[in-house]
């Protein structure tokens, strides 16, 4: 497994390539679609990895609560996962990058952070919203999502914070990114 972190003050953001449903965390964040009813990427893979208690308790909030909004944030249980929540948040669809999509991708990272801080949590781990099937080009995202996440950290919100990519290819982009973003990394 391939990591990079930085330091801001006792609070850590860590680059990872790997399996986001493996993460042993407080919670990991779902990029979910309105409906919460599963689907493909990284969606798909959280709800076959947590089990079929996940969907039931996703149509009780669905239930409940209504759709959820693009850039909102909502929390169930893990079930089968390693992660002892699941904070699902809906990014924006890439329509070109003039229809609000900057300010939806920041809302959902914020959002689940602050869901997370409520919480009590101290551990989240991502996924890049919204960069698969959603479409978001990862060289826009990341600026995004890695600000985002280096202010959650930096305001305590949680002790640590996860961005995790699947591929090495993937993460090799990010990581460039990052170090662009954040400044060269640091060595455990």
């Amino acid at each position: 497994m391939t990591q990079m972190f930085w330091r801001f003050g006792g609070e850590m953001l860590v680059l990872k390539q790997g399996d986001l449903t493996q993460a042993e965390v407080d919670a990991i964040v779902n990029a979910a679609n309105p409906g919460l009813m599963g689907g493909g990427g990284i969606d798909g893979a959280i709800h076959k990895a947590a089990g079929p208690q996940l969907l039931e308790a996703n149509k009780q909030v669905v239930k409940e609560q209504g759709e959820l909004a693009p850039g909102n944030a909502v929390m169930v249980p893990g079930f089968g996962l390693k992660a002892k929540h699941v904070i699902h948040t809906v990014g924006p669809v890439w329509r070109g990058g003039g229809q609000g999509e900057e300010e939806v991708l920041r809302a959902a990272y914020t959002n689940s952070l602050d869901l997370a801080a409520e919480k009590g949590l101290a551990t989240i781990a991502f996924p890049a919203i919204s960069c698969g099937a959603y479409g978001y080009p990862e060289k826009m995202a990341a600026p995004v999502a890695l600000e985002a996440m280096k202010q959650g950290v930096s305001q305590r919100k949680v002790q640590e914070a996860f961005l995790y990519v699947y591929s090495l290819s993937a993460f090799q982009t990010w990581s460039d990114l990052a170090k662009d973003i954040l400044g060269e990394p640091q060595i455990l």
